[in-house]
């Protein structure tokens, strides 16, 4: 972990360390407070955070989050962009659920051209965003639990999202930057071999929960660490606008699939888990909560899993097959058409958000006509939910804000963007 400890009145030490536009601590009858940078450095910070602490002993006094280190760009990229071709940035967003960002993207798009995917279209893509929750959260659970101590609950999140990061590069040729939806589908159909492990998959891995949750969620350490740190309170959570496990760990029950159903979500059977006190406790039991929905929801989409075409039925917005495209003329030009040109999108304003595994990812879109919109705005639930920090973290111990970090599960690709 990279910290520095500066002596308050050293101003020249302070101006060098980059805190110099923070005002003085104040003195008290224990002593001077201290200054500590902690961060920017990955993975103590979860990322290129940078955390500014003042510290009267081990006890925080005030905390300022100081973010931008990764920033690219990416809306402004966006606007430079045909509608397909910003795609692969999304990947980069979320990258711990890259598949998810992919369809929180299309969907927004879609909305703006008035497309719905036929059943199977929906269905593929429900598959992506519950692989990827389930991916997305063992990441998070097991770099929280080695945060806090517990080594061996990393290594088995790990194996198990290595069996996914297997399934995911089966349906999508890659890994990790997936880069396998479209606007108006996907690049290619599932195949009977990823169906089959997909099943193995849903069949095995309520176990591997249940080892892991034998592992942490009664362990005294662990609890120790995590109950009643941090605690998130129901209104407070509302008036920071946080989503995802962090606000229904305070206790809220929304969940953007059931309050605002999208994909055909609302044909399928699953809960929404809450928690009661809204600490780091809490948040962690929701996504291990989810987890188990996730693959109750994967194995109904299995099980109904239509036939039929899995694209919109528009001939002139999608990218025809390439067999088709070798052989016919037509096809040919269409093909040439969409690639130098994007597709057509109408005028407009559409907003569209995605229950994500970080929380709502939004996708604000103004276009003017044409294939590249005239604006792109992300509403990246990382950034949100770490507008709390300032307020959270000030009156626990130095030792708690790996806790706390841990517990918001955040990405600093999207945060910053």
């Amino acid at each position: 972990m990279a910290t520095q400890i500066l002596e308050i009145g050293d101003s020249a030490a302070r101006a060098q360390a980059g805190v110099a536009g923070h005002p003085e601590p104040t003195t008290d009858l224990l002593g001077e407070k201290l200054i500590l940078n902690m961060g920017p450095s990955h993975p103590a910070t979860h990322g290129v955070l940078r955390l500014v602490l003042e510290l009267d002993g081990e006890i925080i006094t005030k905390a300022t989050p100081d973010i931008g280190y990764l920033h690219r760009g990416d809306e402004k990229i966006a606007e430079n962009m045909q509608y397909n071709q910003f795609i692969p940035y999304t990947d980069r967003l979320d990258y711990l659920a890259p598949l998810a960002n992919n369809v929180a993207y299309a969907l927004a798009v879609e909305k703006l051209m008035g497309w719905e995917l036929p059943p199977r279209g929906k269905a593929i893509r429900v598959i992506c965003c519950e692989m990827a929750r389930v991916s997305a959260h063992l990441l998070g659970i097991g770099s929280f639990a080695m945060d806090t101590g517990a080594m061996t609950v990393f290594l088995y999140t790990f194996t198990e999202r290595e069996k996914l990061y297997n399934l995911i590069e089966l349906l999508t040729g890659a890994r990790f930057t997936t880069s396998y939806t479209r606007i108006g589908g996907q690049t290619h159909d599932l195949t009977p071999a990823f169906i089959e492990q997909l099943r193995t998959f849903c069949r095995e891995f309520p176990a591997h929960v249940d080892e892991i949750d034998n592992l942490l969620t009664r362990n005294p350490i662990f609890i120790n660490r995590t109950k009643d740190i941090a605690v998130i309170s129901k209104e407070k959570a509302i008036a920071y606008a946080l989503s995802g496990p962090n606000l229904r760990g305070s206790g809220v029950e929304h969940d953007l699939r059931k309050a605002h159903p999208y994909l055909d979500y609302e044909k399928y059977d699953f809960d929404i888990p809450v928690g009661t006190v809204g600490d780091c406790y809490d948040r962690y039991v929701v996504r291990m909560l989810e987890m188990r929905e996730s693959v109750k929801i994967l194995n109904q989409v299995l099980d109904r899993l239509p036939d039929g075409p899995m694209n919109v039925e528009n001939g002139k917005g999608f990218l025809p097959p390439k067999e088709m495209a070798l052989k016919k003329m037509e096809e040919l030009i269409h093909q040439f058409m969409l690639v130098t040109e994007g597709i057509k999108a109408p005028p407009g304003e559409v907003y569209f958000g995605a229950e994500n595994p970080k929380g709502e990812l939004g996708f604000y879109i103004h276009s003017k006509g044409g294939g590249v919109p005239h604006r792109l705005k992300i509403r990246s639930p990382s950034f949100v939910n770490l507008t709390i920090l300032h307020e959270l973290l000030p009156g626990h111990m130095m030792s708690d804000v790996v806790a706390v970090l841990g517990s918001l599960d955040f990405v600093m690709g999207e945060c910053d963007r």
